[in-house]
């Protein structure tokens, strides 16, 4: 495997110019410079809105298309109608609750999971008014993922709704959903999967696993604040509209995005698409944009399990500190979002520290809370979260657990 070439990559990442080393990737990454150029051109020479007969606004049009056309190639949906943009994944699953609602009947049951990030349980939980049973798919205590096994006795044939995480955003664990899918769909239900902790990381593919909805956020994935929900057509159209009145069941996507999305947002969803194809180039791969997006996630994970396996070593090497979750990275199956704890020690006073060696890392739940609890981990100030990407590096790491070492050795004096 080809080695990133890593002073191309960080030049691609205008943020990335001073001494600050980004180890709170999960809670937002850097922009890549394509996308943030198509922000820029886009305000500077379509700054319009849509649906005008005049040059500007069918320009304007066209970024929005070129956008939506880019994140079905990222994700590689059947066609450019299947994605929905959106402030964020939180108020894409809380329309996406909305919109579903009237398919809903008194004693259905939706299943949702304790190791998910609240924006794919909260706004399921709600349905609870309406007659809804909601059921927990646990976190399985030996494995500390979610087994098939576990879900099986609580699906029935009033179930209609499975949601689940493709990466928990405190235990990094990659979950098969092409399975969960299958499983699921054998039964009878429809999936939703929150893959904010994943999209920048591997290869997404909808189709391959035959998932019915899938959401993350642009802006943890190298581009801009906003988000993407993919959604198969058919049931993209069987969703109530959240638009005007006159916006019919068969106007999808816009239907589903009241007020239109923000279209410098969208049209940053082609320049995420234009960095990694470019990093695929400049490492000699040749092929059309979906080859070449799955040869530049092939060279970002090879990167980032050199950072996992790095510092989970140091980690293992300690006898203070423990990982929240596994501890190790066999067949990839591990993201660099990576959660502790120093025995004895309060988290975000490390955390905090940690700001004075020019290390941005987090502290806390991050608003998967009902984990943290579920984990007896919600005591003082929750868990220390370092959250890597592909433009981070080994000598990153090293400085990290250095500092690390040095806060933990002053408290222990």
């Amino acid at each position: 495997m080809t080695q990133l070439d890593m002073t191309y990559v960080q030049s691609q990442f205008p943020g990335l110019t001073d001494d600050w080393v980004f180890f709170d990737n999960a809670g937002g990454a850097q922009i890549a410079k394509p996308a943030l150029d198509r922000m820029t051109e886009f305000l500077t020479h379509r700054n319009v809105q849509i649906g005008g007969s005049y040059a500007v606004s069918q320009s304007a049009a066209e970024a929005l298309l070129k956008g939506r056309q880019a994140a079905a190639t990222l994700v590689n949906a059947a066609r450019a109608e299947e994605i929905v943009f959106g402030a964020s994944t939180t108020v894409l699953m809380g329309n996406l609750m909305q919109a579903m609602r009237s398919q809903f009947s008194e004693g259905d049951e939706v299943i949702v999971t304790m190791a998910d990030h609240e924006s794919n349980i909260g706004p399921w939980t709600r349905l609870a008014e309406f007659g809804v049973t909601i059921k927990v798919w646990p976190l399985n205590a030996e494995t500390m993922d979610l087994q098939l096994s576990d879900l099986e006795p609580l699906m029935t044939d009033r179930t209609r709704l499975v949601c689940v995480t493709h990466v928990s955003n405190i235990l990094g664990q990659v979950h098969p959903v092409g399975d969960f899918a299958r499983f699921i769909h054998d039964r009878g239900a429809l999936i939703c999967v929150d893959a904010v902790a994943y999209a920048p990381h591997r290869l997404i593919d909808v189709q391959a696993w035959d998932v019915d909805y899938y959401v993350f956020s642009l802006y943890k994935a190298y581009g801009p604040h906003g988000a993407v929900m993919y959604g198969k057509y058919d049931l993209l159209a069987e969703l109530d509209g959240l638009y005007h009145y006159f916006y019919g069941k068969d106007k999808v996507p816009g239907k589903l995005e009241p007020g239109n999305p923000s279209y410098e947002m969208a049209y940053a969803a082609d320049g995420i698409l234009e960095y990694l194809t470019g990093l695929a180039r400049h490492h000699g791969v040749t092929g059309d944009d979906r080859a070449l997006t799955k040869a530049a996630f092939d060279l970002i994970t090879a990167q980032e399990d050199r950072l996992t396996d790095r510092l989970l070593k140091w980690i293992a090497a300690r006898n203070d500190c423990r990982v929240i979750g596994t501890d190790t990275n066999m067949d990839s199956r591990r993201v660099p979002t990576i959660c502790f704890r120093f025995d004895g020690i309060n988290s975000g006073k490390i955390a905090q520290a940690m700001d004075g060696y020019g290390i941005a890392m987090r502290f806390g739940d991050f608003h998967s809370r009902r984990l943290i609890e579920g984990l007896a981990e919600d005591h003082d100030d929750g868990v220390l979260r370092v959250s890597m990407v592909h433009y981070n590096t080994v000598e990153q790491v090293d400085r990290l657990t250095a500092a690390l070492a040095d806060i933990v050795s002053k408290d222990a004096a």
